[in-house]
């Protein structure tokens, strides 16, 4: 193994059939709060949906194997059709689309290979505004899934970068944005130009397209998720509002005239959906704060904080899209 480039392999598109979908079992207090009871149940709503059409791996600490195995023993039981196949894993929390391996495919010789990839994590930031103050098992999650399954696993640390900082059309071209994988926590030490050939080099790409933000005050440093997404090569939609007075109307705007005036790997013109944010600000609230508890070095919470609500945030699973509602007008 070399690198995935080298070797034929690249991103496939999150909208492409896959084999299934990894979760894992929310219970850190810092971020679930009650003892993660409203998470599970929210928790459990999403992997019931995902399972109608695709197989779930879902990872849960040892204390809390026997609780996520009765849930899933409960859905093979309503006939669910796919398998919620419950493993043993610690984690410092549940973030599995930013810690989890990335996979990359091969289709040389008319048969699709697939193998895993392992970033660097580094809880968002590190010791400059990292989100917790201990990452060690989440860092280590990637390649021990990988292992656990049997995916031979490239290893491009010590490099950080999240799942959900890198967006792939499975065409070649990615989308991320300036404001995550040039922040000053994740790889400082690196150019942006050597930033975008690593990217292209580990996800097999050719092109990246650099928005410059994300959606307002995310604490991911911008994440491109939750921002824009492709939904199939050359299309994408991309979080909007209309109120000039919203501080991510400004940050939209950027996007927009970015992909506006770029194209594809492919030399395509974008479509560009504009998919609204919710019309009201999402903010914490007294209540949410209540049974939440703080490990020391641990990013806090405060009532009033506007929150980076965004539709963008989505999963396609095979045969569904889930997608986070607000109890907002734009739900619909």
């Amino acid at each position: 193994m070399q690198t995935p480039k080298q070797d034929g392999f690249f991103m496939p598109g999150e909208f492409e059939v896959h084999k299934g979908c990894i979760l894992i079992w929310p219970s850190r207090p810092g971020s679930w709060r009650n003892e993660a009871r409203e998470a599970k149940k929210a928790f459990a709503a999403v992997i019931e949906a995902i399972a109608r059409s695709e197989a779930v791996f879902l990872a849960a600490r040892k204390e809390d194997v026997a609780e996520a195995t009765n849930f899933a023993n409960e859905l093979k039981r309503k006939q669910i059709p796919y398998p919620v196949t419950v493993f043993e894993a610690k984690t410092d929390d549940a973030w599995a689309r930013d810690i989890g391996p990335t996979f990359v495919v091969s289709d040389k010789a008319n048969e699709r290979m697939v193998r895993a990839v392992n970033w660097e994590f580094n809880a968002w930031g590190g010791e400059v505004d990292g989100l917790y103050a201990s990452w060690k098992l989440d860092n280590a999650f990637a390649k021990a899934f990988s292992a656990w399954q049997g995916y031979e696993c490239y290893d491009a640390a010590p490099f950080v970068l999240e799942g959900g900082s890198i967006h792939s059309d499975g065409e070649g071209t990615l989308l991320v944005t300036e404001a995550c994988l040039l922040s000053p926590g994740r790889n400082p030490h690196l150019t942006k130009e050597e930033i975008e050939k690593k990217l292209c080099e580990y996800l097999g790409a050719e092109k990246v397209i650099w928005l410059k933000n994300g959606i307002w005050q995310d604490e991911t440093n911008e994440h491109i998720d939750n921002v824009c997404a492709f939904v199939k090569p050359g299309e994408v939609v991309l979080a909007w509002t209309d109120e000039k007075e919203d501080p991510q109307y400004a940050l939209s705007i950027e996007d927009y005239q970015i992909l506006e005036n770029e194209t594809d790997a492919k030399g395509r013109k974008f479509m560009i959906h504009k998919l609204p944010i919710p019309e009201k600000p999402v903010c914490i609230q007294e209540q949410d704060l209540k049974g939440l508890m703080f490990e020391p070095g641990e990013d806090t919470r405060e009532a009033g904080e506007r929150l980076a609500a965004s539709y963008v945030n989505f999963y396609i699973a095979n045969e569904a899209v889930l997608v986070p509602p607000f109890q907002d007008k734009h739900d619909k």
